[in-house]
């Protein structure tokens, strides 16, 4: 039997979610998911009244109506007229549940990322304290081609996996150098993947711009553990950004991109 939802809204100044925040009510659904994520509520329970969750945000109820059709498109929720919206089968990633390949490549992509993020942290801390002028040029060289890239309507893939070989080269062991071209050929895989979703979205693109910044700037600036900071924190993003793919990518090129990644591994 369908149940309704009991809980707390959440707060609606509190912005954590995974839709863009462009709009009002993307926001609202950002609230909605975090709470259905956070409590775990199980499939088939039922959303409070839209009038009480648009009393509740304080927006319309065209807003609210809007933040609802986010989350049915994304397949979190159902409405049926004249009993509200529920809760659908929660899933990690927006990827179609009969495409076990994509699912599994998914999760190869993030388990590649969640490698990188101990390499590329470690790398950036001992380029903060090691680069010659040198090398700080080369790196700042490699972070404007990446732009240049962008600008031209280039994915930017080699100049992303150059940037990060860069910094690799900075720290002044080739041993570092070798681990990161040990990895070469995937990371420029999975890069095609994140660089494809990520030009989807302005937000997801200036954020990527940004994080390569922070990096260059705490290495410019010597500081080790800014630089680690700064570089983790660039994959753990880059994850989330995996995460919040939709299911509308994952059918079209990201999917494909994603299957690549496999294919490459067991090859």
């Amino acid at each position: 039997m369908d149940q309704t939802m009991i809980f707390t809204l959440p707060d609606p100044d509190t912005d954590n979610g995974g839709f863009a925040a462009g709009t009002l009510g993307s926001r609202v659904a950002d609230k909605l998911l975090q709470k259905i994520r956070g409590d775990g509520l199980a499939p088939g329970t039922r959303l409070p009244s839209e009038q009480a969750m648009a009393q509740h945000f304080g927006v319309s109820r065209t807003v609210l109506r809007e933040a609802i059709a986010l989350l049915k498109a994304e397949g979190i929720l159902s409405t049926r007229k004249g009993s509200g919206a529920f809760i659908c089968k929660m899933e990690g990633p927006h990827v179609a549940k009969d495409d076990e390949l994509t699912e599994q490549s998914v999760q190869s992509l993030l388990n590649l990322i969640e490698v990188r993020r101990g390499l590329e942290s470690e790398t950036a801390a001992l380029a903060a304290v090691r680069r010659t002028p040198g090398q700080l040029a080369e790196i700042e060289h490699a972070l404007r081609r990446i732009e240049e890239a962008v600008t031209a309507g280039v994915s930017g893939v080699e100049e992303d996996v150059r940037f990060h070989l860069s910094i690799a080269e900075a720290t002044g062991n080739p041993y570092w150098v070798k681990f990161v071209e040990m990895f070469a050929e995937p990371t420029r895989s999975a890069v095609k993947v994140t660089r494809a979703n990520e030009a989807r979205r302005a937000d997801f693109s200036n954020q990527v711009r940004q994080e390569h910044e922070k990096i260059v700037s705490a290495i410019a600036a010597g500081d080790p553990e800014l630089a680690r900071i700064a570089a983790a924190e660039h994959m753990a993003h880059a994850a989330e950004r995996v995460r919040q793919a939709d299911r509308e990518f994952w059918r079209g090129d990201g999917g494909e991109l994603a299957r690549n990644l496999v294919r490459d591994a067991i090859m």
